[in-house]
């Protein structure tokens, strides 16, 4: 028997764009792992906003909550304990091995660490990033990495980057995909009509969900959309996300196109309510220059509905045959494959039957099972 600790501050329980990417990662492994058979036992580090809901688990089962009363949402917070409390915690608990789920394990920890590493954009696109955190985020990842027994890749794209970028062994690198929650799935019609109502949504959109950030490369779906207005399709377009940075030239180039009228941005969907929208949407369009996993264009296929993506880092990997790719800089390319999503019945149902065939490949409780494995073979030497 084996007890893991779990680091596990960027976890969020709120419904902002924080309890989003890492944070999902985070409650969903953690959560598959409770589930496990077995007589291992999991140890969660979470800062107050990570603090499991009522009834609180603390205490039970294989799976315990240790809860901070410091403020690890905040960067300097988070690092200090990751640094200097993680390693005292480690050894008060007799800790057989850490895991740090976004790039960050203690330097002197005493025991054996695993890392799990999202995606490298902070080394592929230094300037999208502010100047502290983009040298942190370098430095901590290349000590983590080095330090770790095992480095868990969110896919094969990633690994590749750490191999070409950090000269991690390839041996060392286990690539786990993320999982799919269940709730998304096809949703009945009348659901649909009656939350597209409640909204006063179109009756035909094309949907993109992700921060408004520049890598999203949003400015090109959007003149990808213009071409399909000039041929007369009557979608709209939404773009649903948080405001991130660098994203004025979203605005502008909407407000450029004359398209005011015609793209929507909701702004940040929770989650629970993500599965609406995607079923809701005519065709999801994601052209992402980069991407350490991809999770949207899986929920929309996990929903029904069909997908184009960029054909750059691991979005081929997600979407396999079952959805349309594109090169990320080809706005041409990208206005006629959401063109043929939209006017070929046949390639529509097509791509959303093999969507949904592909979406069950994703699963929770697999990821947990895969990293368990990884554990044992690090606790083994």
């Amino acid at each position: 028997m084996a007890t893991v600790g779990i680091l596990a501050h960027l976890l969020n329980r709120g419904r902002g764009y924080r309890s989003a990417g890492i944070s999902r990662h985070s409650a969903n492994l953690l959560e598959a792992l409770a589930r496990l058979d077995g007589t291992d036992r999991f140890v969660a580090f979470v800062g107050p906003t990570g603090a499991p809901p009522d009834p609180c688990p603390a205490g039970t089962g294989r799976l315990r909550y240790s809860v901070t009363g410091l403020p690890t949402e905040r960067p300097p917070a988070r690092i200090g304990w990751e640094q200097l409390v993680a390693p005292v915690e480690a050894a008060r608990g007799r800790l057989d091995l850490l895991h740090g789920l976004a790039y960050a394990v203690p330097r002197l920890a005493p025991c054996p660490t695993v890392v799990t590493v999202h995606d490298l954009s902070f080394l592929r696109f230094p300037e999208l990033f502010r100047g502290p955190n983009r040298l942190y985020l370098g430095a901590v990842t290349r000590m983590s990495v080095a330090r770790a027994r095992k480095v868990i890749a969110v896919s094969g794209s990633t690994k590749r980057e750490l191999v070409e970028l950090l000269g991690v062994p390839p041996e060392r690198v286990e690539v786990i995909p993320n999982g799919l929650e269940p709730h998304f799935r096809p949703l009945p019609h009348e659901e649909v009509e009656r939350f597209r109502r409640a909204r006063g949504l179109p009756e035909r959109f094309v949907l993109h969900v992700g921060t408004l950030e520049p890598r999203k490369n949003v400015p090109l779906l959007v003149g990808a959309y213009a071409r399909l207005r000039r041929r007369g399709l009557p979608h709209a377009l939404v773009l649903a996300g948080g405001r991130g940075w660098l994203y004025d030239a979203i605005f502008a180039e909407v407000k450029a196109r004359g398209l005011a009228e015609d793209v929507l941005f909701p702004g940040f969907i929770p989650e629970g309510e993500q599965p609406l929208w995607y079923n809701a949407a005519a065709a999801f369009a994601y052209p992402s220059v980069y991407e350490g996993f991809g999770l949207p264009p899986l929920e929309s296929m996990a929903c029904g509905t069909p997908v184009v993506v960029a054909n750059s880092s691991s979005l081929p990997e997600v979407v396999g045959e079952a959805g349309l790719t594109v090169d990320p800089g080809d706005e041409a390319g990208l206005a006629e494959a959401l063109g043929r999503l939209i006017e070929d019945g046949a390639l529509r149902d097509r791509l959303r039957g093999a969507g949904l065939e592909r979406a069950k490949l994703f699963d929770w409780n697999d990821v947990a099972r895969r990293t368990v494995a990884v554990y044992r073979r690090v606790a083994e030497g």
